[in-house]
């Protein structure tokens, strides 16, 4: 019986899951095999040295002490899509806020409730300064067009919108999903010069950090409107707010408020709610769950962010899986062990991702613990695991 430790509120939809499965889940769990969380952070976090895998019920990772992970062989998964539809309907509900000064409005009229009767009268006089321009016919940018770009950027086509997306990865699965009516561009100043609405949908990176910034607010489009909910660190606040002075970003609507944002003119903040119905929640929860199943139990890889996906079909009696570095020789040095001790491969799979290697051997018997123990103290190895 696999043991799983829960972190925050996991919705119970995951938990029935894992029980389902015959493992034993509690939030107090001393040595898990398995972390199944949400936004706890675990970079001070001392991890078992049975723990085996963390699932993410969720997209971001930055909670994580992902190369930690990766260095004690534990591989970390999270739950890409299970949350799309979530996100995408609050984006369309933030592209009429982009518009319109809908909240200045609703605190307006709020604030006329000492007026009574007058009141028709006033709002009748003062809406017009609330106004703001339709988004049909205008062009929205979607910059990533994965899970959750791809479905925003069909629904903007069904607002009557003209929509160009931006994606220099866009897999094949993505690409499926979206409508041939969506202009992929490939040049990202496109984008900038020609869309009236922005909204990202990428990964916080290194490379991602303050992506939109005053070098790329100055490229727009004068009066751009855009959407952040993806990562709050993808913009750089201050340059934001002096393109917002100037009137080159006309507003500024995001899921991750902070100090700077909020209450400043023409920035409207979110307090995260991406994902925050039951559907996108128990989506996730249940996605993570057999993850971390299918990991415990077969060794099959889905949506890791630190260790290449690798699944495979069991074949044979037993199964050996390994982490380690991605090294000439590696393989040989397995199958060195493997045929050492009289014992046939049915089938392999290996894959790297990076310096880091993945492999898979079904076999026809299973392999000793001195076998194991042999590819343990081969140097680059990072972990070793039998399973029946």
């Amino acid at each position: 019986m696999f043991k799983i430790k829960t972190m925050n509120a996991i919705a119970q939809k995951g938990i029935d899951e894992l029980k389902a499965e015959s493992c034993a889940v509690r939030p107090d769990e001393a040595a898990p095999d398995a972390l199944l969380i949400r936004s706890a952070k675990l970079h001070d976090a001392v991890f078992n040295k049975e723990l085996l895998c963390i699932g993410r019920a969720g997209i971001g990772v930055d909670n994580i002490p992902i190369d930690r992970c990766t260095a004690e062989g534990i591989a970390v998964f999270n739950t890409p899509g299970a949350n799309a539809d979530s996100v995408k309907e609050l984006l369309l509900c933030a592209l009429t806020m982009a518009s319109r000064d809908i909240v200045g409005a609703v605190e307006w009229v709020e604030s006329l409730a000492p007026e009574g009767d007058k009141i028709p009268a006033l709002v009748e006089k003062g809406k017009n300064a609330f106004a703001g321009p339709e988004v049909s016919g205008k062009r929205l940018g979607v910059i990533g067009l994965g899970a959750i770009g791809s479905r925003v950027a069909n629904a903007a086509l069904k607002l009557d919108m003209e929509v160009s997306g931006y994606d220099p990865y866009l897999s094949v699965d993505s690409a499926w999903n979206l409508s041939s009516k969506v202009e992929h561009v490939t040049d990202l100043n496109v984008l900038f010069r020609t869309c009236d609405y922005l909204t990202m949908h990428i990964h916080s990176t290194p490379e991602t950090f303050h992506y939109l910034n005053a070098e790329t607010f100055a490229k727009m489009k004068p009066g751009m409107r855009i959407l952040n909910f993806a990562r709050g660190e993808l913009v750089d606040d201050d340059a934001l707010l002096a393109a917002i002075e100037s009137g080159q970003v006309a507003r500024y609507v995001t899921d991750f408020p902070n100090a700077k944002l909020v209450g400043q003119k023409n920035v409207v903040c979110f307090p995260h709610l991406g994902a925050t119905t039951p559907e996108a929640e128990e989506k996730c929860a249940v996605m993570a769950a057999r993850e971390i199943v299918d990991y415990l139990r077969n060794g099959n890889i889905r949506n890791s962010v630190n260790l290449p996906n690798a699944t495979l079909d069991r074949l044979g009696k037993s199964r050996l899986c390994l982490i380690h570095r991605n090294r000439p020789g590696m393989l040989n040095r397995f199958l060195e062990i493997i045929a050492a001790g009289n014992v046939n491969v049915e089938h392999m799979l290996n894959k790297a991702r990076g310096e880091i290697a993945y492999t898979i051997f079904d076999t026809t018997e299973r392999l000793d613990e001195v076998a194991a123990q042999e590819m343990r103290a081969i140097p680059g190895v990072t972990r070793v695991r039998l399973l029946g």
